[in-house]
């Protein structure tokens, strides 16, 4: 549920500052090797994410301790949605970890780890309705789900190849093209996030109307149910802020070193 950040966090070692010694044109810097692009647009981005992080901990850390009205487990709560659905043969798995809840398409599990999967609490239930949405976009074949599976090969590949051809584009002369090329191929990350965005929320909101509509929570549990899952909604909305500040900078530094050959 919550590995956006773990793409953001690994953008931003990808991308980080850089001294001018080691090779790089058209980058600015105030001094002291540090590239101001960084500091006004990386930066800000990551004190989001860091904020919507800590959101999703505080809200998660306060729900996972208040009990649902009706007792019921994440797992529970997850096969109650599942076979109201239909979907009888959608398999319910513990995994290890914490907040490592997802639904796997590949063999069209739901995984939940163990404190949603055995806990009884508030944010047990929400949680594990969030990822048995995603099993019922994956069943009606919902759009923007596809998109975004149909992506992923790209965006992986584009994430490994792009910082090795903006440091070549940028190093060596007469290869600026090469450092666009990077450009476009990391620009498939914030394509992906932005994508993300619609899979996520609709996931969430489907995981309300469900808790709702078939009596797994009162209206007491789907406060609390809303506000874990609109925290964790803002973490995606955070990734998408920091993919979309590390693609600007390098954008700006490529662009900034095309205006230098000149």
């Amino acid at each position: 549920m919550y590995e956006a950040l773990t793409l953001v966090a690994d953008g931003m070692n990808n991308y980080g500052a850089y001294s001018a010694n080691n090779g790089f044109t058209g980058t600015p810097y105030l001094g002291f090797g540090i590239d101001y692009y960084y500091i006004l647009l990386v930066i800000p981005a990551m004190i989001i994410a860091l904020i919507a992080q800590a959101r999703v901990k505080s809200a998660y850390n306060k729900y996972s301790k208040i009990a649902n009205s009706r007792g019921l487990s994440g797992a529970q709560a997850a096969r109650m949605i599942l076979d109201d659905h239909g979907l009888t043969n959608v398999p319910i798995n513990m995994v290890q970890g914490t907040l490592s809840d997802h639904f796997n398409p590949k063999d069209n599990t739901v995984n939940l780890s163990p404190d949603v999967y055995s806990g009884t609490s508030i944010a047990s239930i929400g949680i594990a309705a969030h990822e048995v949405g995603h099993a019922i976009q994956h069943a009606e074949h919902y759009f923007p789900n596809k998109v975004r599976s149909a992506i992923i090969p790209i965006t992986n590949f584009g994430s490994q190849i792009s910082m090795i051809l903006i440091i070549l584009g940028l190093v060596l002369s007469q290869t600026l093209w090469l450092a666009y090329i990077g450009v476009a191929l990391y620009s498939t990350v914030t394509i992906f996030q932005l994508v993300t965005l619609p899979v996520e929320f609709n996931a969430s909101k489907r995981a309300m109307n469900h808790i709702k509509a078939i009596g797994i929570a009162n209206d007491e549990d789907a406060k609390g149910v809303r506000k874990v899952l609109t925290a964790a909604a803002m973490t995606y909305v955070a990734a998408l802020i920091t993919a979309l500040a590390s693609f600007l900078r390098i954008l700006l530094i490529v662009r900034g070193s095309s205006n230098r050959r000149r």
